[in-house]
């Protein structure tokens, strides 16, 4: 596999080459509306929720994308997550394909929230994560004239029709996929389909060693492919995420593991998927012992996670909440940032009562003078 290289030796800050990505419905120029696909046979029965591993490549697996692009995709997918109301376990973003593990969530149950007396208030509250105001504005005044000419069924029709877009797994990669490509076409002035064919996807049962087992596969891509020796160093991966204190990544993996919703530090979630990755990931060589068979973490690696029971070091762990490095503005103490915030006192608003703040994920002592409170890996 040939390295992604950046089509613009230099580039614009990271943000302005991303315009476009976060744009919301009815803004983004170009843009045009969602529509319908064919229907994909999904599991339907009892339970609350079924989980799929989604795999999608580009044309003949020729486009490769830079670390900006995927870094485009990353957010897309999240976006799109939240909206749709399906849950992101862990993903692995490569350079000509992408993986995803995803829970879909029984709709009836879902769509609840939209009940009620309040609920086409929080119907349209749950729709601004993707419609611009304006459009909102002007669905709020169709409904209204239809409902004021006595056409209520034709309203409700078209409040059912955006319902019809939660919880749906062919809606939602169809989605994703679409979106990133009208972004991809738009950077490279390019036209035409990006991705060679409709998404490949597994049903994997929702609990227990199968999804463990589906989570390390997505997450160990990187490791197999060469491009790691360790999965947390791979960024565009869910482990990598979770790692740099993305709550919403620790949740997934939370779940592919069967620990409580928020036990990534609290019930050893962390640890134990660390081990997991070391034991699964490991390279297969030949009878000799000799000769590679299969890429993968090297024995003394893994026997050295497995040691250490899956911990990381708290240097390791500063490090990969990178965003601290270059946004933080200070790391230090508690009482070094306290010192530094003192003699710059006058720079800081007068409610701030002190300047330190910890670092979440480190078990030692480690503090930065800004509150981060955006992801942490953009």
């Amino acid at each position: 596999m040939r390295p992604a290289q950046s089509p613009h030796p230099q580039s614009p800050p990271l943000e302005e080459q991303l315009v476009g990505v976060n744009a919301k419905t009815g803004l983004y120029p170009g843009a045009r509306s969602w529509s319908g696909g064919r229907h994909r046979i999904l599991g339907k029965g009892p339970l609350e929720s079924y989980c799929y591993h989604v795999m999608s490549r580009t044309c003949g697996g020729e486009v490769h994308f830079d670390d900006i692009e995927k870094e485009a995709l990353r957010r897309v997918i999240w976006r799109m997550a939240e909206f749709s109301g399906i849950k992101v376990v862990t993903y692995c973003l490569m350079s000509n394909h992408f993986h995803l593990l995803a829970e879909v969530p029984h709709r009836q149950t879902w769509l609840q929230r939209f009940e009620g007396p309040h609920g086409e208030v929080k119907l349209f509250d749950h729709l601004a994560i993707l419609y611009s105001r304006a459009y909102l504005a002007l669905l709020r005044e169709e409904l209204s004239d239809l409902r004021s000419r006595g056409l209520t069924v034709l309203a409700d029709q078209r409040i059912a029709a955006l319902k019809k877009r939660f919880c749906d797994l062919s809606l939602f990669v169809k989605e994703i996929k679409e979106r990133f490509s009208r972004w991809y076409n738009k950077r490279h002035e390019r036209k035409g389909t990006l991705w060679m064919d409709r998404f490949k996807s597994v049903l994997v049962e929702g609990k227990g060693e199968p999804l463990r087992t589906m989570a390390a596969y997505i997450d160990l891509n990187p490791v197999r492919a060469g491009l790691c020796q360790d999965p947390k160093d791979y960024r565009w991966c869910g482990y990598a995420e979770a790692l740099s204190g993305s709550r919403r990544a620790q949740r997934g993996l939370c779940k592919a593991l069967g620990k409580p919703v928020d036990g990534w530090r609290s019930a050893g979630a962390a640890e134990a998927y660390r081990c997991l990755l070391h034991d699964e990931g490991r390279e297969v060589r030949d009878a000799q012992n000799k000769t590679v068979m299969r890429r993968g973490i090297t024995p003394e690696s893994a026997r050295a996670v497995l040691a250490a029971k899956g911990k990381l070091s708290p240097a390791e762990l500063v490090r990969l909440r990178v965003r601290y490095f270059t946004d933080g503005l200070v790391l230090g103490s508690k009482a070094f940032v306290e010192d530094i915030f003192q003699t710059q006192r006058d720079r800081f608003g007068p409610k701030r009562k002190h300047g330190s703040h910890r670092i979440p994920e480190s078990h030692a002592p480690f503090y930065s003078l800004r509150q981060l409170r955006l992801r942490p890996v953009e």
